[in-house]
């Protein structure tokens, strides 16, 4: 008769995860508008950046597209310093 017509362990049991289910749903969707709120407009969070002439430089080295001569020489250009035989 002490359980009469209230909750058992089952219904504890279900409360306490309904509870857990709750604080977790409010807590994954503040998280989900703040990240929302905060991306980049415009371009969009996943865009890529534009590379510098020293990276695009050294990407096409790591690639075998130019040699070491060819690299020192380019980059002695972006630096200031030699500038080609063509150039005013």
């Amino acid at each position: 008769m002490w359980y009469g017509d209230h909750m058992d362990g089952w219904g504890y049991a279900l409360m306490g995860l309904s509870a857990v289910l709750f604080w977790a749903a409010l807590i994954g969707g503040g998280i989900a508008l703040f990240r929302y709120l905060n991306r980049v407009s415009g371009t969009g969070a996943g865009a890529p950046r534009r590379s510098t002439p020293e990276q695009l430089l050294a990407e096409r080295y790591a690639r075998g597209e130019i040699d070491d001569e060819e690299y020192r020489h380019r980059l002695d250009i972006l630096h200031g310093g030699n500038r080609p035989a063509n150039a005013p």
